[in-house]
C-alpha cells in the first residue's frame, strides 16, 4: 500500500501543476505502475546490463512519462536477500544526476524498500 499511497499523493500534486519525478527503488519495479497504467517498467540496471553499462544509456531510455507528465524511473536491483540493492539505487541516482533528470522538477519521490541495507 505504500507505493499506491505515494502515487496517489503525487498524482494530486501533479493535478495542482507541480512537476514530479518518481524514482522507484524496489527490485519489483512496480513503483510507477499506476502512473504508467502498466505492470512494470524496464529498470536502469536491467537496461544497463543489456546495453553494456550505465554509461551506454540515455535518459530517454530509462524515463517514461505518465499521468499529468509525471516522470517515472525505476532503478531496479537484485531480488531480496541477494546482493546489495543499495548499490543499484546509488548507481541509478548518480545516472539521473549526471543526465539532468532533476532539472525543472518541484518534487522527487523515492519509493524505497524498508530494508535496503548492505551489511559487511
Amino acid at each position: 500500500g505504500k507505493s499506491t499511497t505515494s502515487q496517489n499523493t503525487l498524482a494530486a500534486l501533479a493535478d495542482l501543476g507541480q512537476r514530479i519525478l518518481i524514482v522507484g527503488c524496489d527490485p519489483k519495479a512496480d513503483s510507477t505502475r499506476l502512473m504508467l497504467h502498466a505492470k512494470a517498467q524496464d529498470t536502469i540496471l536491467s537496461l544497463a546490463a543489456e546495453a553494456g553499462s550505465v554509461e551506454d544509456l540515455e535518459l530517454e531510455d530509462v524515463m517514461k512519462i505518465g499521468y499529468k507528465d509525471i516522470r517515472c524511473v525505476e532503478s531496479g536491483g537484485p531480488e531480496p536477500g541477494v546482493g546489495c540493492a543499495g548499490r543499484g539505487v546509488i548507481t541509478s541516482i548518480n545516472f539521473l544526476e549526471e543526465n539532468g533528470a532533476y532539472e525543472d522538477i518541484d518534487y522527487v519521490s523515492y519509493d524505497v524498500l524498508g530494508d535496503v541495507v548492505c551489511g559487511g
